[in-house]
């Protein structure tokens, strides 16, 4: 479906989870490339201030629904899609990697927590090899010379699947640099996917996902940087709906 804003309009172009781990299989057996986007709401208000998040959009090559808005506004559309967060597409890509012999690379957060984060993905994904982890200093810059240095590592170290764990829109930025320094790797922006795992962030009950308020866990545990995103955020929407009803 074509997610639509005032200055913006990102195809959201692989609408199912079985979907995204068919096109990831063939990436690897061909040694292609790719940049995973979870689109959410922050993202959306991103993209409706910021040109360069909108050039970062134009190179990603797969972009799937990371937020409960954004499936319902793929069912107002009539073009559903499955909600994929992208904390949860690490697990199971890179239990795919391990299956086919394929090296991943863990790239952000913190050095401590992409050793447990590590860990973790070994324990659920028994064989996989990491071939590849950075932490980038405080105020990394996505496109500047560090950046291209990690690029360079990344690509010498045989990773075809690499997690960035930088948050928007640094690892969208990042990724899109990546496709052009480094053609054969996959590039999948997670988030806080890897401090979930290594338990330096604390997700969500369940049943608090399942009610779509995993939005209010986060906004108690951190209320003074979250409230005005989200105020933005729910600010958003009624334009996304509008579209969606529109052009369905």
């Amino acid at each position: 479906m074509r997610l639509r804003g005032k200055y913006f309009a990102v195809d959201i172009n692989v609408p199912t989870h079985a979907a995204l781990m068919a096109i990831v299989k063939t990436s690897f057996e061909h040694r292609q490339g790719f940049a995973l986007a979870t689109i959410n709401l922050d993202h959306v208000t991103k993209l409706e201030r910021e040109e360069s998040f909108r050039m970062a959009y134009h190179a990603q090559d797969l972009v799937v629904a990371d937020g409960n808005p954004i499936v319902w506004v793929s069912r107002l559309a009539k073009s559903p899609v499955e909600l994929m967060p992208g904390s949860e597409l690490v697990v199971p890509l890179s239990q795919l990697a391990a299956d086919m012999g394929v090296s991943i690379a863990l790239i952000g957060s913190s050095d401590e927590s992409l050793r447990a984060s590590g860990e973790a993905l070994k324990a659920a994904a028994p064989g996989l090899d990491i071939a590849y982890v950075h932490a980038p200093a405080y105020g990394f810059d996505p496109t500047g010379d560090a950046a291209r240095d990690i690029l360079k590592n990344l690509d010498a170290s045989g990773a075809q699947l690499a997690f960035l764990a930088l948050g928007a829109p640094k690892q969208e930025l990042f990724a899109a640099l990546g496709r052009s320094l480094a053609p054969e790797v996959g590039f999948a922006s997670i988030g806080a996917g890897l401090d979930f795992l290594s338990g330096a962030q604390i997700r969500a009950p369940k049943w608090m996902r399942d009610l779509a308020l995993e939005w209010l866990w986060r906004l108690a545990g951190n209320p003074r940087r979250l409230f005005g995103r989200y105020v933005q955020s729910a600010l958003a929407f009624p334009s996304l709906a509008f579209h969606a009803f529109r052009h369905r």
